[in-house]
């Protein structure tokens, strides 16, 4: 069947056209992070280091000061990532995979257990106050890494799975920002709460005035942003907030035919927004984070002493055990109890490989272990344990998928 001819005729070309820049931008993701390893183990660490701390501003100094080249990065530019997976959310939750309401809290059940759960095999094997100030690393999941490495397994992926790893992979980062704030810092400050309100206030005022233009939405946007980090939150989650926000229904009213869904969704302000924004976060944004993240240098590592394997065996067990078994335990027990159920096509295999990529902590766990361990060998220990349980993580999921992907063509050509 073709589609109806008042649609764009790239309207069949979109679904194509985002899996194959979903892969080809996981590629180069991977590329950058083992530039920047390397990089940053080299006899040329220093100008690495350099690079990502040097100071930026944008001449508002009374309200936002200079900042680094490595802040910019995470907290600027990440905020179009994240606003590139709230409209994705956005899209799915008005009619995907995410609006049956067991199937959308089934997300929600999962990230619990995979914090839970890793935390807790931390706590086990970390016995001394000293090493146990580090109990919630094991607890974060990189969303930016685990999507990349999910783009790697192909097209046999139920699409259903990637809106689960990511609503898991967010609900899991404010989960790990909530630690932070209540455990690693003063609190969250009430006055950044009240300047994000107000950003909300002004995009819903726009929608209701009616205003198409995607750009009068910037200021209140940035508003928000500047209320998440004046708060104590992770800044970069506004994408997040202003992507749920964006209206999902298109200007062509109430769905009359089943062909006319095709053309709705094309049409969607939502769509609309992210087929626009994908293609530079896919090769522009998200490999520029890991060129500016993955740089983790291995000076002074010892892991000799008792303390540094402890921390090194805690971080490992938590992200490569911890993680999947959280995660499908809790999703089990959800659906046995009926709370929730597994989205069509989707396999209790697939959860599986959700946990396995949930458990690529990398850039968030690498930031709670800075705010954790003061002691060098500490330090140095966690960075190199996060790093060994995400690439295991990472390979053990991209296995995984792989496999299940092949037995499906056997199975269809048998």
């Amino acid at each position: 069947m073709g589609l109806p001819p008042q649609a764009p005729a790239h309207a069949a070309l979109w679904p194509l056209r985002f899996i194959s820049v979903e892969a080809m931008s996981g590629v180069v993701l991977l590329a950058a992070a083992a530039i920047a390893l390397a990089w940053s183990n080299s006899p040329w660490a220093s100008a690495y280091e350099a690079l990502w701390h040097l100071k930026l501003g944008l001449g508002a100094a009374e309200f936002l000061r200079a900042r680094d080249l490595h802040f910019w990065v995470n907290d600027g530019l990440m905020s179009v990532f994240f606003l590139v997976v709230g409209l994705e959310i956005r899209r799915e939750m008005h009619d995907g995979a995410l609006s049956d309401p067991r199937v959308a809290t089934l997300p929600i059940v999962a990230a619990v257990g995979g914090v839970v759960i890793p935390a807790l095999l931390y706590v086990l094997i970390n016995t001394d106050p000293a090493t146990r100030r580090g109990w919630a690393i094991p607890t974060a999941t990189d969303i930016a890494f685990a999507v990349g490495v999910l783009s790697l397994i192909g097209r046999e992926v139920p699409p259903a799975l990637r809106m689960l790893l990511l609503t898991l992979a967010i609900i899991d980062d404010i989960a790990a920002i909530l630690v932070i704030a209540f455990f690693y810092s003063s609190g969250i400050a009430v006055g950044g709460l009240l300047i994000v309100a107000a950003g909300v206030l002004g995009v819903l005022l726009l929608q209701w005035l009616g205003v198409q233009a995607a750009l009068a939405y910037g200021l209140p946007g940035a508003v928000v942003w500047f209320g998440m980090l004046r708060a104590g939150l992770h800044p970069a989650l506004a994408g997040v907030l202003l992507g749920l926000l964006t209206p999902a229904a298109s200007a062509f009213g109430p769905v009359q035919r089943a062909s006319d869904t095709r053309r709705r969704t094309v049409e969607s302000p939502v769509v609309r927004v992210e087929a626009m924004l994908h293609p530079w976060v896919a090769f522009g944004i998200m490999p520029l984070f890991a060129l500016a993240n993955a740089g983790v240098s291995l000076q002074g590592l010892d892991l000799s002493a008792a303390a540094p394997l402890a921390v090194g065996a805690g971080i490992v067990s938590g992200l490569v055990l911890g993680k999947p078994i959280g995660i499908v335990l809790a999703s089990i027990a959800a659906v046995r109890l009926k709370l929730c159920a597994l989205p069509e096509g989707v396999r209790w295999s697939h959860l599986v490989l959700i946990g396995l990529l949930g458990g690529i902590g990398f850039t968030m766990s690498i930031f709670i272990a800075n705010l954790a361990f003061d002691d060098p060998g500490l330090l140095a220990a966690a960075k190199f344990a996060v790093l060994v349980a995400s690439v295991l993580a990472a390979t053990l999921g991209l296995l995984l998928g792989r496999l299940r992907g092949a037995s499906a063509t056997l199975r269809a050509r048998a």
